[in-house]
């Protein structure tokens, strides 16, 4: 699986794209919590389980502890708040320091924080199920089973007619919400475009699970792809950590920047 080069490369990059586009919104102390909880928040649970398996202290334990932490949502209920505070604290420290510049000249509030930990973990098992287990991972496994693997696939004129009207639909409506208008209305359009995009891609795995689960024999939904498994995936560990760092940023409005 991945090591910390991968994970913190990956977030780090990530971060400083989304502190580029924002102005400094998304913080070098945003960055910081984001890259870290991806890199070592969730194999907290691995690293405990070789710890005590090293050191022959409470073996038992560190197995118990292993599954329960290294995992996308355990982690976020079981210590998500727990490790916000510590790096609401840490962001703290550092700024009063002098040590990591922030932007808005304030420190990342606990709110703040539990999204960029939601974040990290989220994003760390987004290469973790992508490149552990020799590809055989439980998470990879089911995206790949979402297609069709028997022979040349058909191609059923009535997928045709579903894929085709969600994708002009969704491509008509987007021009549509996005025709010429004021700029003021730019923060409604992507909140329109967004929720056009959740509602066109909803349908699209309702069609898909249809054929797979429902349908008796079980038709391929599009062909050979496996676009429901590429869907879902997608949506819980790349769009959802990404939403949730922006949800993370600071506000434009100083007088909102106050500690929690």
């Amino acid at each position: 699986m991945p090591g910390p080069g991968p994970h913190m490369m990956y977030t780090l990059g990530s971060g400083l794209g989304l502190m580029s586009v924002s102005n400094g919104r998304f913080s070098p102390h945003h960055c910081l919590t984001y890259s870290i909880n991806a890199f070592f928040g969730p194999d907290i649970g691995s690293f405990s389980e070789w710890l005590t398996s090293t050191l022959g202290l409470g073996s038992a334990l560190g197995y118990a502890i292993e599954p329960w932490i290294h995992d996308p949502f355990y982690y976020i209920l079981i210590l998500g708040i727990p490790m916000s505070m510590l790096y609401s604290t840490a962001s703290k420290f550092l700024l009063k320091k002098g040590l990591l510049d922030s932007a808005s000249g304030v420190a990342l509030t606990r709110k703040q924080c539990l999204f960029l930990v939601a974040a990290g973990s989220l994003s760390h098992f987004f290469l973790d199920h992508l490149f552990e287990e020799n590809g055989k991972s439980t998470m990879y496994t089911w995206v790949l089973s979402t297609g069709w693997w028997e022979g040349r696939a058909p191609i059923n004129p009535d997928a045709v007619v579903v894929i085709a009207i969600l994708c002009t639909c969704l491509i008509a409506d987007f021009i549509y919400i996005n025709r010429v208008k004021p700029l003021k209305l730019l923060k409604l359009r992507v909140i329109n475009s967004v929720k056009l995009i959740l509602v066109i891609a909803t349908l699209y795995c309702l069609w898909c699970a249809t054929q797979i689960y429902l349908v008796r024999p079980r038709r391929p939904a599009v062909g050979e792809e496996a676009d429901l498994g590429v869907l879902v995936f997608l949506g819980i560990y790349f769009f959802l950590p990404h939403w949730l760092c922006i949800m993370s940023m600071n506000s434009r409005d100083p007088q909102e920047l106050l500690p929690l």
